[in-house]
């Protein structure tokens, strides 16, 4: 018999933010992929047409870490006109010598949208020139805000435009994020206008058709996209993927899931290409930006690695502050 730890989404919260912590630890887990023989198997997803739904299920055990997490995130969108959230989810920690369970953490898809925003901030430092300070958002729900959070954690960020379907929510996303962080941020009509003069670009929506095109590339850009975690998403037009320095979380993931398969399938890159990952521009086995006129993008996919890396930090953080609820298994 063994004692589970309990943590409810409350206790996670009061565990975790999104700030230089997190960030820190998300970039640990890139640098370990990158390093060490992460064990990190594909990942799992089931699509529920019939009720608009999609799950999946990551995981991965990182060396050096106690544990590690498996978790599964369902998001099903129609959900909001029941009045219940579109996404959902829960991490469950194992001991990595034992296989024990040793936590349930039900955060409700509050860990990994924290791991995600960390991800985009570790792909601008890595990427971003450092005297980046305009940034562009494509997209206005809740990752764009966690992502342009992110951003201003490890950039000097002092405006910002977005761009979203409904011009609505742009506006409140302008007034609502801009007072949150003491920036300007102006809401656009259009993607032209909004990347007009960014220095980072970030696109944080579930398209299935190209948003950004070869003609919003401008010296010195960095884009994060992280809109395209399934196979039929995609945010960037091939002929802009191929014009400019390509780093990606995961290879085999991105000729998935991410846009590296979209250019692949449009002839505009090879398909035996091996782009460098975010993990081997950290650990400087790879080049990423070399020039301050380069044109860098980053596809992120989210990984399970990333999820075992939050977790396990989170858990340590629950367990220094006596939080959770312990019952025997």
């Amino acid at each position: 018999m063994s004692n589970v730890i309990l943590l409810n989404e409350k206790d996670l919260r009061a565990s975790v933010t999104l700030d230089l912590a997190s960030i820190d630890c998300i970039e640990q887990a890139f640098r370990i992929l990158a390093t060490e023989d992460v064990i990190m198997p594909p990942i799992l997803r089931l699509d529920i047409h019939a009720y608009n739904g999609e799950v999946d299920v990551k995981t991965a055990y990182l060396p050096g870490l106690d544990s590690f997490a498996i978790k599964v995130s369902p998001g099903f969108f129609d959900n909001p006109k029941l009045g219940l959230p579109s996404l959902n989810g829960m991490m469950m920690l194992w001991s990595a010598r034992t296989g024990i369970l040793e936590a349930l953490l039900l955060d409700n898809g509050y860990l990994t949208a924290v791991r995600t925003a960390a991800a985009g901030a570790v792909a601008a430092r890595w990427l971003a020139r450092e005297d980046a300070h305009r940034a562009a958002v494509i997209g206005a729900g809740e990752q764009a805000r966690l992502q342009l959070k992110a951003l201003t954690l490890v950039r000097k960020i002092t405006s910002a435009t977005v761009w979203a379907p409904h011009t609505d929510a742009a506006q409140r996303f302008a007034d609502n994020i801009g007072r949150e962080l003491g920036i300007a941020i102006t809401p656009c009509t259009d993607i032209d206008s909004a990347m007009a003069e960014a220095d980072v670009a970030i696109t944080t929506t579930p398209s299935r058709e190209p948003l950004i095109q070869a003609r919003h590339l401008r010296p010195g850009l960095h884009i994060t996209a992280m809109g395209s975690d399934a196979e039929h998403k995609n945010e960037i037009a091939p002929d802009a993927l191929a014009a400019c320095t390509y780093v990606c979380d995961r290879v085999s993931q991105v000729r998935v899931l991410g846009e590296l398969h979209h250019a692949i399938d449009a002839g505009t890159v090879a398909a035996d290409a091996q782009p460098a990952e975010l993990g081997q521009v950290i650990a400087a086995q790879r080049p990423g930006r070399t020039h301050a006129d380069d044109v860098t993008l980053c596809d992120l996919t989210g990984t399970g690695a990333q999820d075992t890396a939050i977790a396990n930090f989170t858990y340590a953080r629950a367990i220094e502050r006596g939080l959770g609820l312990s019952f025997a298994s």
